[in-house]
């Protein structure tokens, strides 16, 4: 890809997946760098004409309504973000013949079972966030674009709001923290999918300063290698955590999803299956706790 003629398009810049590829897409072509305020998903007219005045030959389309618990109270802002944005994105991604990559999450399934979902398994969203997200997945397909979608779960970094930064605070306020163990999935760290998605764009690009036409567009799951329990998460954390000889570090109990209720249900099994990726693409990536340790105390 010729960095001087490709122009990439990045919404939702600062968030945590975001801000990473800022730094992964760079190599690929010129970036430009769009928050909520230079382009609000929500707002349709403003998706149109920032589109069409920027003109690029890729959209990565990283913004997102995230609150899950609040959507459930807020379900007109959730569908915009994450289904009526995304079909505008995609609209004038197939407008300009442009390349359109999209995020959606591990709750577009029920979670049932104990087996890693595939891509082409049946969606039952549990809550509105998931609903909207795979209504925006939808969207985007019935554009008719040029397009990637990729599935993620669990994600965190060092920005941002995620189970994180939020466990570490609270394990120096207080003395004991209640963690779900019923809930199975891959912590998959920001930066890991930002890497990756550059890896992906640079194998579908064009000498040209285009992408490849016949490439195989569609749905991907993009994990973080293995899996775990939120407290087997939690645990990890503590482990790696650095703290002060003055702080007691809160006691990690392991409860039940019953036993700590939320406005939005949450899928028992976020289990994601990453053979497409791997076979497609040749991508593996490393095992989340690799990931984790190299988050928290990088070298």
């Amino acid at each position: 890809m010729s960095g001087a003629r490709t122009r990439i398009l990045l919404t939702g810049a600062n968030g945590q997946i975001g801000w990473e590829l800022r730094r992964t897409l760079g190599a690929l072509g010129e970036v430009v760098a769009a928050d909520a305020r230079m382009l609000d998903l929500a707002n349709p007219d403003t998706v149109r004409s920032t589109v069409r005045a920027i003109a690029p030959a890729i959209i990565v389309n990283a913004a997102a309504y995230t609150a899950v618990d609040r959507a459930e109270s807020e379900p007109e802002c959730a569908r915009a973000v994450n289904a009526a944005g995304p079909g505008v994105l995609a609209e004038e991604a197939a407008r300009l013949d442009a390349l359109l990559v999209h995020y959606s999450t591990d709750h577009v399934f029920d979670g049932c079972g104990e087996t890693a979902w595939r891509e082409d398994d049946a969606p039952g969203p549990l809550n509105v966030y998931g609903a909207s997200k795979l209504e925006g997945e939808r969207a985007v397909a019935a554009s008719g674009c040029a397009h990637l979608v990729f599935r993620t779960a669990w994600v965190y970094g060092l920005r941002g709001g995620n189970f994180l930064l939020t466990l570490r605070r609270q394990m120096r306020e207080r003395p004991e923290l209640r963690v779900v163990a019923d809930q199975i999935g891959a912590p998959t760290w920001c930066r890991d999918v930002a890497e990756a998605t550059a890896q992906v764009l640079a194998q579908v690009a064009s000498p040209a300063g285009g992408f490849d036409r016949a490439a195989p567009w569609g749905v991907y799951h993009m994990t973080n290698a293995g899996e775990t329990s939120r407290h087997g998460f939690a645990e990890a954390i503590r482990a790696l955590d650095d703290f002060d000889e003055t702080c007691v570090p809160a006691r990690l109990v392991p409860v039940d999803s019953r036993d700590y209720p939320v406005p939005a249900r949450r899928p028992l099994n976020s289990r994601l299956d990453n053979t497409r990726l791997r076979h497609t693409f040749g991508l593996h990536l490393r095992d989340w706790r690799e990931a984790l340790a190299l988050c928290m105390n990088p070298v």
